[in-house]
């Protein structure tokens, strides 16, 4: 897997000065990375019982559909407010400086189901751990997370302790 992250771009003070950036669009351009990326998924949830694969907004729609389809699940979009058609569910998390929220429709997801939730980035963990609660509110059990990357330095897999947590890069700063 280290030979992905020379796939990855870092962009120094983006989006604000002090914050290296860690571009994956260089990856995803290049056909074996991309593919490496979603093999490797596919070979880490082979044999689990997988009903649905939620992807949060909004890189993880490029990841979650593709690795639903290669594992045989469905798919579910968890969106921003006021993006979903139909009745949602939302979930309110803390970011740094206020809140934010993410919404799921609430026939997404039915109650037993095993979910996958992917995303391209894990940081602070409080988006992912807004989307296992909406899983869970929905009655679905939370089979697992999938990230892209994983930004040890954040913590973010804190809040997620009692979840299985998959990264398949890691970066400590």
């Amino acid at each position: 897997m280290t030979d992905l992250k020379k796939l990855i771009r870092e962009v120094p003070d983006f989006p604000k000065p002090g914050i290296l950036f860690y571009d994956i669009t260089t990856l995803l351009k290049d056909p074996a990375g991309f593919a490496a990326v979603i093999d490797a998924f596919k070979k880490r949830y082979a044999g689990m019982k997988v009903d649905k694969v939620v992807g949060i907004e909004a890189r993880g729609f490029i990841f979650a559909p593709t690795l639903a389809y290669a594992i045989g699940a469905g798919f579910v979009p968890v969106r921003k407010p006021g993006k979903l058609p139909a009745e949602t569910v939302r979930q309110e998390y803390a970011l740094e400086y206020g809140t934010d929220k993410v919404e799921i429709h609430k026939d997404a997801i039915t109650a037993g189901e095993n979910i996958l939730i992917v995303d391209d980035l894990l940081a602070t963990g409080g988006t992912a751990a807004a989307v296992s609660k909406l899983v869970e509110k929905l009655g679905g059990k939370v089979a697992g997370l999938g990230f892209v990357v994983e930004l040890d330095f954040l913590h973010g897999r804190e809040k997620l302790a009692g979840y299985d947590v998959f990264s398949l890069l890691n970066y400590d700063k």
